[in-house]
């Protein structure tokens, strides 16, 4: 997706670099808080949260099988699904069970379009190519998303202009 992003003409005074995990954070201290997907920040926001459920199609300890969404993510004030799930068709459904939610959609797989915000997401939070040289350079040597040059974090949020 974050190709993709290179190709979209959005404006980018929509955008604003800030990390998905602060947005997190914040919105959700004290608060339920179901993440769809493993990111590597999950251990802090654990500590932050009343409840913290991470909902993962191939769970490891501590997390929920895909399945448990239908209960989770509607008890959830603030809800984290990861860009992925347009790519394997869980979205609309996902989505859908957090229509009550504050809903951040994060992760370099996630499409930065202010399309998203017609269907409950608040907020965007993905990567822009800037330097698509770069990026592809890194990509083509292996890199893992800290190592990729020429992107960087953004967010779009619903009602920024």
């Amino acid at each position: 997706m974050a190709a993709i992003n290179s190709l979209l003409d959005i404006d980018e005074a929509r955008f604003v670099e800030e990390n998905a995990y602060d947005i997190l954070a914040l919105k959700g201290r004290g608060k339920n808080i179901a993440i769809v997907g493993h990111f590597p920040w999950i251990t802090k926001l654990r500590s932050i949260a009343r409840t913290l459920w991470v909902i993962e199609q191939s769970p490891q300890e501590g997390e929920l099988p895909a399945e448990a969404a239908e209960e989770v993510l509607p008890q959830a004030d603030v809800v984290g699904i990861t860009g992925t799930s347009f790519i394997n068709h869980t979205a609309e459904n996902l989505l859908d069970l957090s229509k009550n939610s504050f809903v951040i959609v994060v992760g370099p797989t996630t499409p930065l379009s202010p399309v998203l915000f017609d269907y409950g997401v608040d907020i965007a939070a993905g990567v822009k190519v800037v330097e698509p040289q770069k990026a592809i350079r890194s990509i083509s040597q292996g890199a893992i998303w800290g190592q990729v040059e020429g992107a960087k974090l953004v967010t779009m949020a619903k009602g920024r202009k």
